[in-house]
């Protein structure tokens, strides 16, 4: 009982082990999945801040440029001399104000008269932005609200071209110290806020490395160059200016960063699979290796009490025949010699066994010897087969022996094929037991090589056992069936021998039942 709770407690044991291995690896799997993506999401949101940086930096300073050009025009007007606005800026337009091109005074009244007027250049075009100014932008100016001196932008389109209007109410003082609202409107010219502004902030279109433009509302491209839209784009409307453009930024190298993430997010996931996958194969090995653990530890204990019984066979008859002997209780020196006969073959089997035992041993520590040597095949096979001729009269056997021409030397340790032929005789007497007689033939195998083939009439061997025969401690379905006793060992044994020898050694069915173990060995020794 108590070795059953301990084999209980040890599979508690191995399978919480085993799950907290499988826990341990779903929780590392999750964990790096989150991380990667995390540490994925704090490298696009540093390069989105920064992008996002140089965007308003730059949005800044075009909005900053117009505004001060505006401020400029205004302290044309202190002092209370708006009308005069026009004629003094054009003396100094183009060193203060280059964006400017048109300024417009206009009396606050409900007539909207023009009070003053100055071009850049002036142009018969003028006339055509005076009515533009008068008939369709003015309408869109906001006055109601409009304290006076505060300045305002008006951003739209007309007639399919952008025009950014400034505007403001300032007073004009006259001789006789009266005072009249005047609306003054400044015409910022495209062109020149192109280029006097936006060049500066925007890289030129023809060089490929650029990755500023400037948009409209609908998205059409108003300078710069088009951004590809695999780019990690970050747009920024102009503030009070130009707020119907915005500015585009992509950083320099995005697609490629970009390619870069993915690369790295690919070998980090596979990375993570392949950690998965090496956990569960540790898994699958742990539960292989206990299963086998199991195996053997139970091959092991059935091995022990086979050997137990065929060691206590013999050890019952010798003790039985020894007693008998000594008590003088012979009825005749016929039957003392009997006895003693017994004694001796019992002696003999259980030295044998204890032989095999041994021989297994070293050959599991892998201090096993051999000592090969010319020897002649047919002289070994008939004295391993004379060795076990006792055994198979007492189960009603014939043993019989075929040696065809060509069957001579060999390189081999005597004492090892030995032990190999009598393991497959007996192996044959013990599962063929009451069907007549086991063959024992030796033959030339092409010239190079011996054949011993040992054949029998029995039960055969179950074609799914014939893989696994010659495994240690392995037993198969039949022998259960039948309940023939055995160690286990003795093909195992038959199987290092034989390779030993640098051959082989396997199993056919017998033409018309039974099984055939066929020992191929080289004629000249191992290589």
């Amino acid at each position: 009982m108590r070795g059953g709770d301990e084999s209980r407690i040890a599979r508690v044991r191995r399978w919480v082990l085993v799950s907290a291995i499988i826990v341990a690896a779903v929780i590392l799997a999750v964990v790096t999945y989150r991380t990667t993506f995390q540490l994925d999401a704090i490298r696009a949101q540093a390069v989105f801040e920064a992008t996002l940086g140089l965007a308003d930096e730059k949005v800044d300073r075009v909005d900053r440029a117009i505004v001060e050009a505006d401020d400029a025009v205004m302290a044309l007007g202190e002092g209370g001399r708006a009308d005069d606005i026009p004629r003094r800026w054009r003396g100094q337009a183009a060193r203060r104000t280059p964006t400017v091109a048109h300024v417009l005074v206009l009396d606050s009244g409900s007539a909207r008269e023009i009070v003053a007027f100055a071009s850049r250049m002036p142009s018969p075009a003028d006339d055509a932005l005076r009515l533009l100014l008068l008939r369709r932008i003015l309408p869109d100016v906001d006055l109601s609200t409009l304290p006076l001196g505060q300045l305002k932008h008006l951003h739209r389109a007309y007639d399919g071209a952008f025009f950014l209007v400034s505007y403001w109410r300032a007073q004009q003082i006259h001789g006789d110290g009266s005072s009249t609202e005047r609306l003054i409107i400044v015409n910022h010219d495209r062109d020149a806020v192109a280029r006097e502004l936006l060049e500066q902030v925007v890289p030129d279109p023809r060089v490929p490395t650029a990755r500023v433009n400037v948009v409209d509302d609908e998205g059409r491209v108003v300078f710069g160059p088009p951004l590809s839209k695999s780019d990690l784009i970050v747009a920024k409307r102009f503030p009070t200016t130009l707020y119907a453009w915005r500015l585009q930024v992509a950083p320099t190298a995005s697609g490629e960063l970009a390619l870069k993430a993915r690369r790295r997010r690919l070998l980090e996931m596979s990375l993570l699979a392949l950690s998965c996958v090496v956990v569960v194969a540790g898994v699958v090995a742990l539960l292989l290796a206990t299963a086998q653990e199991r195996r053997l530890a139970a091959l092991r204990g059935e091995f022990v009490a086979n050997v137990s019984h065929e060691l206590k066979t013999p050890l019952a008859l010798v003790r039985m025949f020894g007693e008998l002997l000594m008590t003088g209780r012979v009825a005749s020196e016929e039957k003392r010699r009997d006895y003693l006969s017994i004694i001796v073959r019992e002696s003999e089997r259980l030295t044998a066994l204890i032989e095999n035992v041994l021989d297994f041993a070293r050959v599991e520590r892998g201090k096993a010897a051999y000592d090969f040597a010319p020897a002649d095949v047919p002289t070994v096979v008939g004295r391993a087969v004379d060795a076990c001729r006792y055994r198979a009269e007492t189960e009603g056997m014939r043993l019989e022996v075929d040696v065809q021409d060509g069957a001579g030397e060999a390189v081999v340790d005597e004492r090892a094929l030995q032990l190999a032929v009598i393991n497959l005789v007996e192996n044959a007497i013990k599962y063929a037991s009451g069907t007549g007689a086991v063959r024992v033939e030796v033959a030339p195998d092409g010239g190079d090589r011996v054949a011993v083939r040992v054949i029998d009439h029995g039960s055969g061997i179950d074609p799914d056992d014939r893989e696994r025969i010659f495994e240690r401690f392995y037993r198969g379905k039949r022998a259960g069936e039948r309940q023939v006793r055995g160690s286990g060992i003795g093909l195992s044994l038959v199987w290092h021998v034989v390779h030993a020898h640098g051959g082989e050694v396997f199993v056919q069915e017998t033409p018309g039942g039974g099984s055939t173990f066929v020992v191929r060995i080289p004629v000249a020794g191992p290589g």
